[in-house]
């Protein structure tokens, strides 16, 4: 059974920064792609980034293009997901998703992440 357990969220000012993690059990995660999606309070879901099996390949939304920096250890089967300088606007529950993501909702309980003053 694939597991996807999203951890590091909180609350942090503007400008400020969060890592987000996300432990995958259940399947070879070295040999999938891995994605980043996020639910704003009251919008759909919105793809975020994604990151090839080898780790050498990286895709992100222009909305958080230059502020977040994702990365996985395949030898610890975790993704992550770096955010710097947030915004107000990245408000959001935060999850991760095995391989490209493709529109469907997350099985994973997700973070939340708050940007506020």
């Amino acid at each position: 059974e694939v597991q996807l357990v999203e951890s590091g969220g909180g609350l942090v000012q503007p400008g400020g920064s969060l890592r987000l993690s996300c432990a995958a059990s259940g399947f070879t995660f070295s040999s999938f792609p891995m994605s980043w999606v996020r639910q704003a309070p009251g919008q759909g879901f919105e793809w975020v980034s994604s990151i090839l099996s080898g780790g050498d390949f990286t895709y992100y939304s222009d909305s958080v293009k230059g502020r977040f920096t994702v990365s996985r250890d395949n030898a610890k089967s975790t993704l992550y997901l770096q955010l710097d300088n947030l915004e107000i606007e990245d408000t959001a529950m935060y999850y991760c998703t095995k391989g490209m993501y493709d529109g469907s909702p997350p099985a994973g309980q997700g973070t939340q992440v708050t940007v506020s003053s």
